[in-house]
């Protein structure tokens, strides 16, 4: 029995498992591989690149071997790293195992690129599928949960992939037309060079859970310029929505060559600049239109109605339809050489916070990439041999119009799946606080897994958390909001400043209400990573508590000395002769002169009691670079730092006893 339009569905699947293995694959280089900075940025860079220019020998295999055995056997492949990753082995097994299963989905998606000429529809479906999944989920996938509900979904998942990719082989293929002269263009290689860009821009801008979830709170005139818990935002659903219109029905030509890649170089240029609801809503937009201008077909409207009486058929298997072999190896170099886009396109933005070079234009740059090749699209495919037939009929109308329904409302029930901690009510006056300070590495332990149990074990029971490293969002580090899944974890409302960037900073949660809040910016003082100092004001039953969550970034060699002094100068603006509290990661030890610059400002070493007290790293804790001062008249004990491998910094955690 024929299935019509399997290869969307196959495609589709596929597309989910990917980036299901690549939110893995990308923080466990930097983890496992780069063990957090230790490893060179260019080693680890080679070492990311490498897999994707080995992947470029899988058109040639393709060709020699066959599109559909290859393709077999490689889904095979991604399937098991898939679901093997679900065990959550940590370590090396990790490494190794995400590293398999991409190099099986690049393989995979040559042999697809080379039997599906229009593949748009299938790319959409897989990309806003799998946002939208990874909404459902809090931006937790599924691989770092385990338990039977997360064994249950990958495998259901998997099992889906392999059953499509199955029947996608057995199908009758049509026979293939030698076509041995020269050849215009080949119908799908433009929207198979966009694949790698597509997904880089979707993961992370346009459809990114946790940008929605980011970019919902927002700052206020108590708290200027900082984000709070917030909703899930509904704007998220729009995004979906967007993406998936623009990608699925087409706009008249005229206009949509010109408003698509306008579109998305807007929405990329202001995620650049951190407005990011617009950016990443603009982004949908612009990247569902651009994809849509790489649809070739002879007659959409014509095919659309045939498929709606029946007639017509998708299949992943079909070498034919004009298509020969050549083309097809030109489709899967393609969507291999797309696909190197994006590792570049990812390494060079994201090793610029190690090597301090402007990055803003690397998603511009990928923007720009998109939008030249939709904008120089044929709008007709060029004839595979004479009487060729389209190159596979679209969705019809009713099947784009329930998915682009189902998923919208599928994003819009995630955000109203996960509701932040509510601010706390003001309380009798304690006499006491037990405040925590952890660098939490975004979330990743020293064996590579994303385990936010295991910080929240650490943390439970304090009533004011300052972090440092925290993310919210770096496609990076698998694109979760770490922050919004720690916060709900422990009950805690919080209060974010971003540092690096929009995404990246640091963060203070806390039991008691929290009135008002500021940042301010260090300077780099050549340190490649921006800094910043966020300063919160608690409310303690009448009392008012200043905190002041850092993390200092010294320049390579040197001591930190001009933002510890920018830090303790703001600080105590801040405070004004409140109670002051202020800690974090501060890369210095108590004998240097960056130390040296907090007690000159009169404030006191909350940790002297417990002296030595070292943080790092967390398996072999060997320095002291984790603090908290407090200002004179506050009393510090209980002083620990637990041991835990929850993140390559150890916890310091006390007891301030207020005056």
């Amino acid at each position: 029995m024929r299935h019509r339009h399997l290869s969307t569905l196959t495609l589709a699947l596929g597309i989910a498992v990917l980036l299901d293995v690549l939110r893995v694959w990308l923080p466990s280089v930097i983890t496992l591989f780069g063990r957090a900075a230790e490893t060179p940025a260019e080693l680890l860079g080679a070492f990311a690149l490498g897999w994707f220019l080995l992947a470029l020998a899988a058109p040639t295999l393709v060709r020699r071997m066959g599109a559909a055995s290859v393709g077999l056997v490689a889904a095979g492949v991604l399937a098991v790293a898939r679901l093997a990753l679900t065990a959550q082995p940590g370590g090396p097994a990790q490494l190794w195992l995400a590293c398999a299963g991409l190099l099986a989905g690049l393989v995979w998606l040559a042999a697809v690129a080379a039997s599906v000429p229009r593949p748009v529809a299938g790319l959409a479906l897989g990309l806003a599928g799998n946002a939208v999944g990874h909404a459902l989920l809090g931006t937790e996938d599924l691989v770092w949960r385990g338990g039977v509900l997360a064994w249950s979904l990958s495998a259901l998942l998997v099992l889906a992939f392999l059953a499509a990719s199955v029947a996608v082989r057995r199908e009758p293929t049509a026979a293939s037309s030698a076509d041995d002269g020269p050849r215009v263009s080949t119908p799908g290689r433009q929207a198979w060079l966009l694949c790698g860009p597509a997904l880089l821009l979707a993961g992370q801008v346009a459809l990114a859970p946790a940008i929605w979830s980011a970019a919902a709170g927002t700052g206020s005139p108590d708290f200027p310029g900082l984000a709070r818990p917030a909703g899930g935002s509904l704007w998220g659903a729009l995004a979906v929505l967007s993406f998936l219109a623009a990608a699925l029905f087409r706009a008249p030509a005229r206009v949509s060559r010109a408003l698509w890649p306008l579109a998305l170089l807007a929405g990329s240029v202001l995620f650049v600049t951190g407005r990011l609801v617009p950016a990443y809503l603009l982004t949908a937009a612009g990247l569902g239109g651009c994809l849509a201008l790489t649809d070739t077909a002879a007659d959409d409207d014509r095919a659309a109605a045939r498929d709606e009486r029946g007639g017509g058929d998708d299949r992943t298997g079909t070498a034919g339809n004009g298509d020969d072999g050549r083309a097809g190896a030109r489709r899967g170099r393609a969507a291999v050489l797309g696909m190197l886009v994006f590792a570049v396109a990812t390494v060079a933005y994201y090793a610029a916070y190690d090597l301090g070079y402007p990055n803003g234009w690397a998603p511009v740059a990928t923007a720009v990439l998109v939008a030249l090749v939709a904008a120089t699209a044929p709008v007709r495919p060029a004839p595979a041999s004479p009487g060729a037939a389209s190159p596979g009929p679209v969705l019809p109308a009713t099947v784009r119009v329930a998915a682009l329904a189902g998923l919208t409302a599928l994003a819009g029930l995630a955000a109203a799946l996960h509701v932040p901690p509510a601010q706390a009510r003001a309380t009798t006056a304690p006499a006491a606080a037990r405040v925590a300070a952890y660098n939490i590495r975004m979330g990743f332990g020293l064996d590579g897994r994303l385990d936010l149990d295991a910080v929240a074990r650490v943390l439970r029971g304090a009533d004011v958390v300052l972090l440092s490293e925290v993310d919210r969002g770096w496609w990076l580090n698998g694109g979760h909001d770490t922050l919004a899944l720690l916060a709900g974890r422990l009950g805690m409302p919080y209060v974010f400043a971003p540092a690096a960037d929009p995404l990246w900073g640091d963060a203070v949660l806390s039991r008691f209400p929290m009135r008002s809040g500021q940042t301010r910016r260090l300077t780099a003082h050549g340190a490649p990573t921006g800094a910043q100092a966020l300063g919160v004001t608690l409310d303690l039953g009448g009392r008012e508590l200043a905190v002041v969550a850092t993390h200092l970034q010294p320049p390579p060699g040197r001591d930190p000395v001009e933002q510890a002094g920018e830090v303790a100068a703001f600080a105590g603006r801040y405070a004004n002769g409140r109670p002051l509290v202020v800690g974090g990661d501060l890369n210095t030890e108590p004998d240097d002169p960056a130390f040296a610059e907090f007690t000159r400002s009169g404030l006191v070493d909350a940790l002297a009691p417990a002296r030595p007290l070292r943080t790092s790293p967390a398996d072999d804790p060997r320095t002291q670079i984790d603090h908290v001062f407090v200002s004179p008249g506050l009393t510090a004990g209980e002083v620990r730092a637990p041991r835990t491998e929850a993140s390559d910094h150890l916890p310091v955690t006390l007891t301030v006893t207020l005056p």
